[in-house]
């Protein structure tokens, strides 16, 4: 291995959608999009500032426990080391409609534990071309969640803007949450196949809040496997 040359040939994905006005938001909801206001420009000062108004969970976005249990924890008590870790990305694209159950997930076992593992899905293509919101997007049914929580993973992320929908009292959450699994929820993940990663997610660090938007990417290779084996 040659070190720095190694590294600089590692890809590096960049898995977050931009945040702009004019972008996909939950259920189309006029309260959820985001905004962006110049309070300052060089017409009238030295300077160029803004200010943005944002929904906790715009877009590439992390749920605290808060957004689901009443006595859940907020955004800025997730230890950074939970926010940086191996991820496993896999290909479950052949599910066309409704969730992916836990028949779908056996299939790519085992799942690492300490680890993410990022759902790829057939949202990731329909986000390339659609610009409104998918009121019919694959997410992680109950039985899905429910594996899951098994396997001592640390998170679990999506390319939808929500991890469910249409179940009543929210169980994929509430599964995942009560094992103290992160759920990443908007991550773009079209240009990424299937196979073991590096994550690095940074929410923003929002005192009290029940999620963050965040910056999220991929190194194509498993870093915390070589300091295991160094």
């Amino acid at each position: 291995m040659n070190g720095k040359k190694d590294q600089e040939e590692l890809k590096l994905y960049d898995i977050s959608l931009t945040i702009a006005p004019d972008m996909i938001v939950y259920k189309n909801k006029p309260e959820k999009r985001p905004s962006l206001t110049v309070t300052q420009d060089f017409k009238t000062s030295s300077v160029h500032e803004g200010r943005v108004c944002l929904d906790t969970h715009t877009g590439t976005h992390l749920d605290a426990p808060l957004h689901m249990l009443p006595e859940g924890g907020t955004i800025e008590t997730i230890p950074v080391e939970r926010l940086i870790r191996p991820a496993q990305v896999i290909d479950l694209t052949e599910v066309t409609e409704g969730g992916i159950e836990e028949k779908h997930l056996k299939g790519h076992a085992p799942f690492a534990p300490g680890s993410f593992v990022l759902l790829k899905t057939q949202n990731s293509i329909r986000h390339r071309v659609r610009r409104d919101f998918d009121f019919d997007f694959i997410y992680l049914a109950k039985s899905g969640a429910a594996y899951l929580a098994e396997t001592g993973i640390v998170g679990v992320g999506i390319d939808a803007l929500g991890i469910e929908r249409n179940q009543s009292g929210h169980p994929t959450h509430k599964t995942l949450m009560a094992r103290g699994i992160l759920i990443a929820e908007g991550l773009d993940l079209y240009e990424v196949s299937a196979g073991t990663y590096t994550l690095i997610l940074a929410p923003l660090k929002i005192q009290g809040a029940d999620g963050g938007p965040a910056r999220a990417y991929l190194l194509e290779k498993n870093i915390f496997e070589e300091d295991e084996h160094s």
